[in-house]
């Protein structure tokens, strides 16, 4: 889990608002498509190994997944959500 004053601190690097924690059902499901395969980065990239959570932009618009108890905020390795049904 990230630590709570990293959060309050922590922004999207394109468009600057805030991120929040995703919810356990969308770690699931995010899981469950990148096991199938189904899952790419923004950048065109497969999804290749599971994450421990993520960060979601304020918009809902992309994920950044957390590996390691550490939050990957590189856009071009962010999950587009709207490959999630």
């Amino acid at each position: 889990m990230v630590d709570a004053e990293l959060l309050a601190i922590l922004v999207c690097p394109e468009n600057k608002t805030p991120v929040t924690p995703a919810d356990d059902a969308l770690v699931a499901k995010v899981n469950e498509l990148i096991a199938a395969g189904g899952l790419k980065y923004r950048n065109g990239e497969p999804v290749g190994e599971a994450i421990e959570g993520g960060l979601v932009r304020e918009d809902g618009a992309y994920l950044y997944a957390i590996r390691d108890d550490i939050p990957v905020m590189l856009i071009d390795e962010s999950i587009p959500l709207e490959q999630i049904g």
